[in-house]
């Protein structure tokens, strides 16, 4: 018999998350945070698969607030947990669970699902798009030169040391007003803030526990570091290392001071940032970025659920007006033609018999949702055409967006 699926129940709970943690391997999550994520676990949105008394599948949801470009929150499935057992592969559970739950995500009215996969190439099938990517850099600091403006506004920024958990409350403050201004980044719901002060001691490394530093201005936190320092020593002297975990500030003078600061501590030479915006403003201060090894990877992948409503919740950095013909097997709700009428303060996107002007998989959507990845560029890349000319360039710099899209954190 197939497995069957089924709405997690509480007492279930360490049964379901074995199974996850045994598909992923490694060692078991820490006490502290195991006990944090069963607490944030929304069982209604969780579903176990069982072969019998066997739990063989696992996915689940968190209930999120998205940041879309024009500074909205739009509701979204943040799709999470997701594991097949190795001995139930090849038979179709992972596409059962899926169905399940956008069916799932639809019936609650979310224009939107979102995820950060394991494997990119699963999900793009289900119509998931990669709508972000992460900077990672290994600075050599002994050689680069963090170089600050006169003007910037350092001058007035107090830096401090600070307890990770005592400041928890002024910096989520922060990370809060800083959400609506980068499409990407999630409201985090109550309890979230805790995540950033589980990371594992000294990343895992022989390092330091996590640190804090804040930076203040008049006596009110305007950003934050929080990193790990891991010493090392050669017959040459000091070749520390800092581990950057996130950086937020609300200000240029403080954004600038904290960068100084990672780049000047002392017996270090070396500052790792392992997820960074692609715009980040760092990168315009070094003195040598060709010595800041950087490296690209995806970051969040979307999937548009509701493709009208998700497409008449965001802005548009010009005036767009653009039938698109949407191809999604996968939820064929949002197949045929839409038509977008939007601007920089709104938009309606309905369903209209009119010729369409641009074809494409709604998987092409969702990876320009975001303002990150052009729609000409895609479509260069095969996954839209254009039916009228000049239509899917000015649809293209109608989805772009000023700052480049992120998403700070897994979940």
């Amino acid at each position: 018999m197939a497995p069957q699926l089924r709405t997690l129940e509480a007492r279930e709970w360490d049964t379901w998350y074995r199974t996850l943690e045994r598909a992923f391997g490694g060692p078991p999550t820490p006490p502290e945070a195991r006990g944090l994520w069963q607490s944030l676990t929304e069982h209604d949105r969780s579903v176990g698969a069982w072969d019998g008394d066997e739990c063989v599948g696992t996915s689940g949801a968190f209930s999120l607030r998205l940041s879309v470009p024009g500074a909205a929150l739009v509701d979204t499935a943040g799709v999470t947990r997701v594991s097949v057992a190795a001995t139930h592969r090849r038979r179709g559970l992972m596409t059962t669970m899926m169905r399940r739950q956008l069916d799932d995500v639809r019936q609650r009215g979310e224009p939107l699902a979102a995820l950060v996969a394991s494997e990119p190439d699963i999900y793009g099938r289900f119509g998931y798009g990669m709508a972000t990517q992460q900077l990672s850099t290994t600075i050599d600091t002994a050689r680069v030169r963090l170089e600050v403006p006169a003007g910037t506004g350092t001058d007035g920024v107090r830096l401090r040391y600070a307890d990770p958990v005592a400041a928890l409350t002024a910096c989520e403050a922060v990370y809060a007003g800083q959400v609506t201004g980068r499409p990407g980044m999630p409201a985090r719901p109550r309890g979230w803030e805790r995540l950033a002060v589980l990371a594992p001691q000294g990343g895992g490394d022989g390092g330091s526990p996590l640190q804090c530093v804040v930076a203040e201005r008049d006596g009110a936190t305007v950003g934050y570091a929080r990193f790990h320092n891991t010493p090392q020593w050669d017959v040459s002297g000091a070749r520390g290392m800092i581990v950057l975990r996130d950086l937020e500030a609300g200000d240029p003078g403080g954004y600038a001071a904290l960068w100084r600061f990672l780049f000047e501590i002392d017996l270090t030479s070396t500052l790792v940032a392992q997820n960074r915006p692609v715009d980040d403003a760092w990168q315009h201060l070094v003195s040598d970025v060709r010595r800041c090894e950087r490296q690209l990877r995806d970051g969040l992948f979307v999937r548009l659920v509701d493709v009208g409503a998700a497409l008449e919740a965001r802005a548009y950095r010009t005036p767009v007006e653009v039938v698109f013909e949407v191809e999604d097997a996968f939820c064929p709700w949002n197949e045929g033609r839409w038509q977008l009428v939007g601007d920089a303060h709104g938009a309606s996107c309905t369903r209209t018999r009119a010729p369409a002007d641009v074809t494409l998989p709604v998987r092409t959507l969702a990876c320009a949702y975001l303002g990150g990845v052009s729609l000409t560029a895609l479509a260069r890349a095969g996954l839209a055409g254009e039916l009228k000319g000049g239509t899917l360039a000015r649809a293209s710099s109608a989805f772009g967006n000023e700052a480049a899209p992120w998403l700070p954190h897994s979940f």
